[in-house]
């Protein structure tokens, strides 16, 4: 079985390899998660025929080097738009079962609750992991974090769809709030990973007694030990006895303070939720694709459609990225296209200018917790941090880390690429600020990652996106607006996409709700 590092092996093209000639030629352009499944699934159609078809994939710059590579890989039954979402799920799980996902990309189930928690008067002195510089984030505003609680604290299932559907609102309205499906670009040479974590003063003084700490620490967190529940009881203004708060979590959720949590309910077991660490499945899925032998990727920021003479999309112009062709002003063309797939996320607008997507800008940590791994949960959290406000952090717990992500905000306009992303380090220290007063594990570790993507959300007030299907203009196809469960939906899209394009209809799904031609005139071009 190959490693998810066999994508290193790939070979990155700048130009044409010219096994399209003859051939029936679909051009994809983004190599994110939705690209590469449909490029996968393609490959794996039943007419599919590497001696009559090919696929060349275009990336501007590299490989789930977007929220593909930063988002935070939840899969749930209950996400969104449920044309999709039951025929992916089951995807998900076909492929873990045929490539060893568990080990592959770290495919696993587990559970996902709704946690309510005061954290507004927790100590200092409780909270061990803060360092100066979070304390000086401790003392700003909270104005760019926070929003009024407005759910019902019962709510269930409907808790992360209508998290989902605030990210899209905030979009439309310009709100300057935090919320993200990040992730990180976890680049190949593991030497990045250093150079991005930058550890605060707090991390290095960490370092050095993690380990010495880290099985005290677990056995304290596992037994919920005494001597941590009455000072931090007492930090809140609680008695000893647990008055007014006697919540009880799930006993193997033993990484959150429970004395802090007011109010918690259950989101989904293993039968409804799971996770990937996305960008080792997106690096994996487009392996094996190229594996056929009929994908060609290339290096190449895409500047103009092209169509033929009857109007139809029938290639691509495009500038090589490459870094042999660095600075280089050429423009290369690909020609005698039968589908043009554009499966750019947030970027899908820079081409289309009518469609109505648009990038909500999230940020996201990765954290080695100090005891080395927790039990396997996502929990979505409302915390209150002052008379009236609320920080609502998500967290998800990997094998080895965990990662955590805000709300979205709109603060900075769409990048050319998603090289050029701007990660505001202060929101990424208020993310780890807020959850390590809610987690003892986490305040004793130390940040890995901080990041920020862009989400493709679509600004229909009817709809929730995304848009899959041909547009009004023959030959182009449009694969985006996922929004924060591009992930969770990607094999399903691209199986979809797959019969759109070599069988003219889906079949594994109705999705007439998502046709682009309902919502945008591809015909407007710049």
């Amino acid at each position: 079985m190959d490693s998810p590092q066999a994508v290193d092996q790939i070979e990155v093209l700048s130009r044409p390899s010219g096994k399209a000639e003859g051939k029936h030629h679909i051009v994809i352009v983004g190599a994110g998660i939705i690209g590469v499944c449909t490029a996968y699934y393609l490959t794996r159609h039943p007419s599919f025929d590497a001696s009559k078809h090919h696929i060349t994939l275009l990336e501007s710059k590299r490989v789930a080097g977007g929220a593909s590579g930063k988002a935070g890989g939840l899969l749930a039954t209950w996400a969104f738009p449920q044309q999709i979402v039951p025929l992916s799920f089951q995807l998900h799980q076909e492929l873990s079962d045929e490539y060893d996902g568990e080990n592959q990309w770290d495919y696993r189930r587990l559970t996902t609750v709704s946690i309510e928690a005061d954290v507004q008067n927790v100590a200092e002195s409780i909270d061990k992991g803060d360092s100066e510089s979070n304390k000086s984030t401790n003392s700003r505003s909270h104005t760019l974090a926070t929003r009024k609680k407005s759910r019902d604290p019962h709510t269930t299932t409907p808790t992360k769809k209508k998290r989902c559907a605030q990210t899209n609102r905030s979009d439309r309205t310009g709100s300057d709030t935090d919320d993200t499906d990040s992730d990180d670009e976890r680049d190949d040479d593991e030497s990045e990973l250093a150079e991005t974590a930058e550890p605060t003063s707090k991390e290095a003084d960490l370092d050095a007694g993690a380990d010495a700490d880290a099985d005290a620490d677990a056995d304290a967190d596992a037994n919920n030990s005494a001597s941590d529940s009455d000072e931090i009881q007492e930090s809140c203004g609680m008695s000893s006895s647990g008055t007014p708060n006697s919540t009880v979590l799930p006993p193997d959720l033993n990484w959150i303070r429970t004395q802090l949590v007011r109010d918690w309910s259950s989101l989904g077991g293993t039968d409804s939720t799971a996770q990937v660490h996305p960008y080792k499945f997106t690096h994996f899925i487009l392996h094996e694709a190229m594996k056929t032998g009929a994908v060609d990727l290339i290096l190449g920021k895409v500047n103009e459609i092209k169509f033929n003479d009857l109007g139809c999309a029938s290639g691509v112009s495009y500038s090589p990225t490459s870094d042999e062709l660095e600075g280089s002003s050429e423009t290369i063309d690909i020609l005698e296209a039968r589908q043009v797939v554009l499966a750019m996320g947030p970027w899908t607008s820079k081409l289309l200018p009518d469609c109505p997507i648009s990038g909500l800008r999230a940020h996201s940590i990765t954290i080695k917790p100090s005891t080395g791994t927790v039990s396997p949960y996502a929990i979505f959290t409302e915390l209150k941090i002052g008379r009236n406000n609320y920080f609502s952090p998500e967290m998800y717990a990997r094998k080895d880390e965990v990662y955590v992500c805000g709300e979205g905000d709109t603060l900075v306009e769409l990048p050319d690429t998603s090289d050029a992303v701007e990660v505001v380090r202060e929101k990424c220290d208020e993310l780890y600020h807020y959850v390590s007063k809610l987690s003892p594990n986490l305040s004793k570790g130390h940040i890995l990652k901080r990041q920020a993507c862009y989400l493709p959300v679509l600004n229909v007030p009817t709809s929730s996106g995304p848009l899959i299907g041909e547009t009004n203009l023959e030959g182009l196809y449009v694969a985006s607006g996922h929004s924060c469960w591009g992930i969770n939906n990607a094999p399903g899209t691209g199986k979809i996409m797959s019969e759109l394009l070599l069988d003219g209809v889906a079949s594994s799904a109705d999705i007439s709700a998502l046709d682009p031609g309902l919502y945008f005139d591809a015909s407007v071009l710049e």
